[in-house]
C-alpha cells in the first residue's frame, strides 16, 4: 500500500472546509502514529533507519473525487498492514485474455499470497484499460460493504464466482485450512480500451481496518462502519 493510512474522500465543490481539509487528516495521521508506534508505521523510502520517525513523506495517501453542488465530504479511511499488501498486484493482460485472463490473475494471486493476509479476506478487484486505474478501482472495491455487488450482472456473477472459487482453495482462517478463505470479493470497473485489460488486486485481513463517516456543512458526522463511534466537533 501507499502508506499504511489511506483516506478517499468524496468531497462536495460546496464543502465549506475543502482547502483545509487534507492537512487536517495528515496531522491526525502524524498524532495518531506516534501515539500508537508499533502498528501501521509508514517509513521514510530509502532511509528507513535511525530517524526516529514512523511517518515518512506523503503519508498518507488522500485520494479525491471532486462532487460537483455537493455541500457533504465522504471520508474513507483504510489501514493496512504488510500482510494485506504483499497479495496487491497490477498489470495489463492481452484482449485475447478475456474475462478468464482475470479470473485466473485473481486465483493466481491467492494462491501464491493469500496466506500472508491473514485470511479470511475482502478482496478487491480492479478493472480499466490501464495499471493506474485497475489499482485505484481495486482499493475503492475494497471500501464497499461486504455483501454488496457490482451494479453491472455480469460484474456481479463475477464475484460470486471469484468468491467460490477462491473458498474451493481452501486456505481457511489464518490459513489453516477450511472452507472460509474470504468474506467476499467486491469487484469495481472503469470502461478499459479494446485492446487492452487492465486488472488488478487488493485485499484487506480479516480485520478489515476500514471506516466511512459523512461530513455535513454544519460539522455534523454520521458513521456507518462502527456504531459505538462517536464524534465532537
Amino acid at each position: 500500500m501507499e502508506s499504511a493510512f489511506s483516506f478517499w474522500l468524496k468531497c462536495g465543490t460546496n464543502f465549506p472546509y475543502i482547502n483545509e481539509l487534507e492537512g487536517l487528516l495528515k496531522e491526525a495521521v502524524v498524532q495518531a502514529t506516534f501515539a500508537a508506534p508499533l502498528r501501521h508505521n509508514s517509513v521514510e523510502t530509502f532511509d528507513e533507519y535511525n530517524t526516529k520517525k514512523n511517518v515518512g513523506k506523503g503519508t498518507p495517501t488522500v485520494w479525491w473525487d471532486i462532487v460537483p453542488n455537493s455541500d457533504k465530504c465522504e471520508i474513507y479511511a483504510y489501514m493496512a498492514g504488510g500482510g494485506c499488501t504483499l497479495p496487491g498486484k497490477a498489470m495489463v493482460l492481452m484482449p485475447g485474455a478475456g474475462y478468464e485472463g482475470i479470473t485466473d490473475f485473481v486465483l493466481d494471486q491467492m494462491t501464491s499470497y493469500g496466506l500472508n493476509a491473514c485470511p479470511p479476506l475482502l478482496v478487491g478487484v480492479g478493472v480499466g484499460t490501464s495499471i493506474e486505474t485497475a489499482a485505484l478501482n481495486s482499493k475503492k472495491a475494497l471500501m464497499r460493504p461486504i455483501g454488496s455487488h457490482n451494479e453491472n450482472a455480469n460484474a456481479a456473477k463475477m464475484e460470486r464466482l471469484l468468491e467460490d472459487g477462491i473458498n474451493a482453495i481452501g486456505l481457511g482462517p489464518q490459513g489453516m485450512g477450511g472452507k472460509y478463505s474470504v468474506m467476499g470479493v467486491n469487484i469495481e470497473n472503469t470502461a478499459r480500451h479494446p485492446s487492452t485489460i487492465g486488472v488488478a488486486v487488493n485485499v484487506g485481513c480479516w480485520s478489515h481496518r476500514r471506516g466511512h463517516i459523512v461530513v455535513n456543512p454544519d460539522l455534523t458526522v454520521t458513521c456507518d462502519t462502527h456504531s459505538t463511534w462517536k464524534f465532537n466537533a
